[in-house]
């Protein structure tokens, strides 16, 4: 093989290294730090744009049951003030599911009525099968996932 064709694959082999060590390095950080989420928190708090409109009929919920992966109750929580959800010493709910971010998800009160918010999390949050993409409310019988943990809330 030409000499030049061999520089070309080492410098083509270097940058895809280095760049797999940045992606590697930028994941861990987010992951340690919580990302940027600690911005966004204050800012989505104020005014969730993507929040579901409230079910008129549905109840606010009071208790959150955390259920492991294989649908064992782990705690009960009571809704009475904001909750961060996460690895993390820093959380109220801390869970031991390697699929979960130090800081994954936060629920909070705003106007009689909890939403939560994904922060930035690896895995994401998920609200009934569905993804989030902002604060979303919620009611009683909602179920969150977050890694191989569900959150059920209930009345």
């Amino acid at each position: 093989m030409p000499p030049f064709v061999l520089d070309v694959l080492k410098f083509s082999f270097l940058v895809l290294l280095y760049f797999f060590v940045y992606r590697a390095l930028r994941i861990a950080a987010l992951d340690v730090t919580g990302g940027a989420a600690a911005g966004r928190v204050a800012a989505s708090a104020a005014s969730p744009k993507h929040a579901r409109r409230p079910r008129s009929s549905a109840k606010a919920p009071r208790k959150l049951l955390v259920l492991d992966d294989r649908g064992t109750k782990a705690g009960t929580f009571r809704l009475e003030e904001p909750l961060q959800v996460g690895r993390a010493d820093a959380c109220q709910i801390r869970l031991g599911d390697t699929y979960i971010s130090q800081f994954h998800a936060r629920i909070y009160p705003r106007d009689g009525a909890w939403y939560v918010e994904d922060l930035g999390s690896t895995n994401g949050t998920y609200l009934n099968q569905r993804k989030l993409t902002g604060p979303s409310e919620l009611h009683a019988g909602d179920q969150l996932r977050l890694g191989k943990t569900t959150l059920e809330l209930r009345a």
